[in-house]
Formats: structure tokens, sequence, C-alpha cells
């Protein structure tokens, strides 16, 4: 491992632990030129999923396209970083439970939906909206008093 202080290539592993419930190894290094200390974490690396889209296109699974969806979902509602940041711990990790190496990106959708339902009803609201692609108000309603009913 290169120090990222004097970019020397000879670093020492002084300390090893678990993060991130076991997904990862955190690792307390120091250089043995400048002394300096650092951390790093290793994770597994897994073959890519591949997401179906709608229009069956497939694409790599990228984790930033659900991050965005939820934090659009939630803009000025009372849900803080770290919820929505376990959210989609969640849902990744019932993406990746299912060991398949396609998922449909409508699977992805409705384990969104299904947290932020718990979560937040506006926000599950805004999401179903442009994921659902309501066409007119009638379709909106129908959401709506789904979600007023299982409260």
């Amino acid at each position: 491992m290169k120090c990222p202080f004097c970019g020397h290539d000879n670093t020492r592993v002084i300390d090893s632990r678990p993060a991130d419930e076991n997904n990862s190894i955190r690792r307390r290094r120091v250089c043995d030129e400048c002394g300096k200390r650092f951390t790093t974490y290793e994770k597994i690396e897994t073959i890519p999923l591949i997401v179906i889209k709608k229009d069956n296109n497939r694409e790599t699974y990228d984790r930033s396209k659900i991050e965005a969806g939820v934090l659009r979902a939630c803009h000025k509602r009372p849900v803080s970083a770290n919820q929505i940041t376990r959210l989609v711990d969640e849902v990744e990790t019932e993406i990746f439970n299912k060991e398949e190496k396609e998922i449909p990106s409508q699977v992805i959708g409705e384990l969104v939906m299904d947290r932020l339902k718990s979560l937040d009803a506006v926000a599950y609201v805004r999401f179903a909206s442009v994921y659902r692609e309501f066409k007119d108000i009638n379709t909106f309603m129908d959401e709506l008093k789904k979600v007023i009913t299982t409260k």
C-alpha cells in the first residue's frame, strides 16, 4: 500500500478489525519511511450487478442513482441524511442478498417505495409519482388513498 503522505511503497498494517457490520475490513497502517499513520478499508469485490431498465436496456448497478432518487423525494422533508443512507444501505443489501446477476429496475423501485412508505408518506408519494409515471390526477389520488388507508 502506497503512503498517501510521502508516496513510499513500504507500509505496515498495525491494526485490523471488521467494519460496516462485517462487510469490510478497517486497517490502520504506518509508513516505514515518514512514520505517518493512515486508515484503509477493504471491501470484497463482487461481480457487477446489471439492472434491467423498463425499456429492456441493461446498465451496471449504480448506488448513486438510488440515492439521488431518494434525496429528491425527501427534499424539504424531515428526513435526516443518516436515515437516507440507512434506507439505501438496506435496499442495496437486499438487492445483493438475492445473489442475482441481473435485477429489474422495477424490483429496486418497489424496495425503495416499501421503505419510503414507512419513513415519510410525502416522500413516498413523490417517489411513486415519478417511478410509476402517474398519467393524471386520478392515478395520483388512488396512490394517496392507499397511503391514507394504511395509516
